[in-house]
């Protein structure tokens, strides 16, 4: 339980049941105004409540590899390692399920979408797998947010209707002054992709592809192209269309099953939470990689970024964006 309003109404929906249900709030920073409200909403619905500290956990398995990743000049999905690393990362006991406020659907250990589709979280959850999926209930998978915002007025619950989530839970202000305050910044030159120096940049991990505003060029717009590690390089484009590709590669994949399907394999693929799958081919890669030709060409493609894999409805794997020329990577 967050404490905000989908957690509530799944705890709801779940003693109205007939589950024996019990709140748990998961500590990820200094005590917070969440931590009372989810226990203000287990009183509410008369359920026990209790809050498991896993700040030294959360710091190790989600802040540090999303500041690794950062360093080497990605743009990780802290949400999607969060989940599989400590939302979901608890052993279950005979006779006990998981449940959480996710938008999603589960049936006999599959994932699908929820039924919202502007508020679909089942993006996030393609490292999880088919055995946990087995404990884990979504009690909101088959009901839209302002569904769930009725039930939980009608139920009196103690939130703030005008509250929503940040992006970033860990981020308290902009990401760019959290990065800065995080990592060291290291000046360097723009260039366009011929070479031509254009300006400064103020620390390549402040930038992320496709990226216009912000890039402090002028006569633009500019469009961030490339991050150049070896030389400290940050290269932009002024035309949008540069920014396109029908290739992609992906490491770090996971097959909710546990298997991989035959190869060449052709899914519906999704790039970005707010974004629709777009139809492609799979094809093997060395390494455990694979390699992806989509159907119409896809923007800003981000290495670090998550692309996860549909048929129809079912999600049924994923894997992590990388540069074409990388090898391999490790969100960790």
């Amino acid at each position: 339980m967050s404490g905000g309003v989908d957690s509530s109404v799944a705890a709801a929906l779940l003693k109205r049941a007939g589950f024996n249900v019990k709140g748990m709030f998961f500590r990820l920073q200094k005590p917070s105004i969440q931590e009372k409200e989810a226990r203000a909403a287990a009183k509410a619905l008369a359920i026990p409540f209790s809050a498991v500290d896993l700040r030294k956990e959360f710091q190790r398995k989600v802040i540090n590899p999303f500041l690794k990743g950062q360093k080497k000049g990605m743009t990780p999905n802290p949400c999607v390692v969060c989940n599989e690393e400590i939302k979901f990362k608890a052993p279950f006991r005979s006779g006990e399920f998981m449940a959480t406020g996710h938008y999603a659907r589960t049936l006999n250990g599959r994932l699908f979408k929820g039924k919202d589709k502007d508020k679909d979280q089942s993006y996030f959850l393609w490292r999880l797998s088919k055995k946990k999926l087995e404990k884990v209930i979504f009690p909101l998978g088959n009901y839209t947010k302002k569904e769930a915002r009725a039930m939980a007025k009608e139920l009196n619950l103690p939130f703030s209707g005008q509250k929503s989530s940040q992006e970033i839970c860990f981020v308290p202000g902009t990401l760019c002054r959290f990065l800065s305050d995080h990592l060291p910044v290291k000046e360097g030159e723009i260039k366009d992709r011929g070479g031509k120096i254009l300006g400064r940049h103020k620390g390549l991990w402040l930038y992320t592809i496709g990226q216009r505003k912000g890039i402090g060029l002028p006569k633009g717009p500019y469009y961030v192209f490339k991050k150049d590690l070896e030389n400290n390089a940050l290269i932009v484009t002024g035309d949008e269309r540069d920014l396109y590709s029908k290739e992609a590669k992906v490491c770090d994949v996971n097959w909710i099953s546990g298997s991989a399907p035959r190869f060449p394999f052709k899914a519906f693929v999704k790039v970005r939470y707010r974004k629709e799958p777009v139809q492609a081919i799979l094809e093997r890669l060395p390494k455990g990689c694979l390699r992806i030709v989509f159907k119409s060409g896809q923007k800003a493609l981000t290495p670090g970024q998550s692309a996860v894999f549909y048929s129809k409805d079912e999600v049924i794997g994923g894997g992590i964006l990388v540069d074409p020329w990388a090898e391999s990577i490790k969100i960790e």
